[in-house]
């Protein structure tokens, strides 16, 4: 187990350190910084670089950690309207509403330029499926022609992103039209 997914107490000095250190990271990445590094980390959340090193391996370790809480609201109940188009339809437009906000547009933005080679994983899109696929399991369960996995981060996350990414419009009604578009695929 890495040191940032041990367990911390919840609330607490350990939770207002937490919240000082994404917020910095949150900071730093939505003015541009140009290197961001644990010392700096540190001494815009008022903590001693130890702090950092004790609880996550590297930077990227805890860059990785703030982009998923960022951008997925990870730990919000996933929606059960009773049909996939309805769960998607309202994931859809939560996933928009929350990443159109200027201080996570920013971050967007930031983290997507300070990406300089090619990754293997990323953490916002394994949360990302794994929210698409209990939804697409609820529906199948139900009975529901349903799309892949696959087919919903490409047809709707995706395009979500990408018009935060590239300041296109985005509101409740595209992210409509991206889940009507990708239901069509299957019926």
């Amino acid at each position: 187990m890495s040191n940032s997914e041990t367990a911390r107490r919840p609330g607490g000095r350990s939770s207002r350190v937490q919240d000082a250190v994404y917020a910095s990271v949150g900071q730093l990445m939505g003015e541009g910084a140009e290197r961001i590094t644990f010392p700096v980390i540190a001494e815009r959340a008022g903590v001693t670089p130890t702090t950092l090193y004790r609880r996550w391996d590297d930077v990227n370790a805890l860059l990785e950690e703030v982009a998923v809480a960022a951008l997925t609201r990870e730990g919000d109940a996933l929606p059960d309207t009773g049909s996939l188009e309805g769960d998607l339809t309202e994931w859809a437009t939560v996933i928009a509403q929350d990443i159109t906000r200027p201080e996570r547009a920013r971050y967007l933005r930031a983290m997507v330029a300070a990406r300089v080679e090619i990754v293997s994983q990323c953490a916002v899109t394994d949360t990302r499926r794994a929210q698409a696929g209990a939804m697409v399991r609820r529906a199948r369960d139900r009975g529901e022609p349903v799309p892949t996995v696959q087919q919903i981060l490409d047809h709707v996350v995706a395009p979500l992103y990408y018009r935060v990414v590239f300041a296109l419009p985005l509101g409740d009604d595209e992210a409509r039209g991206l889940v009507r578009d990708t239901m069509a695929m299957v019926s």
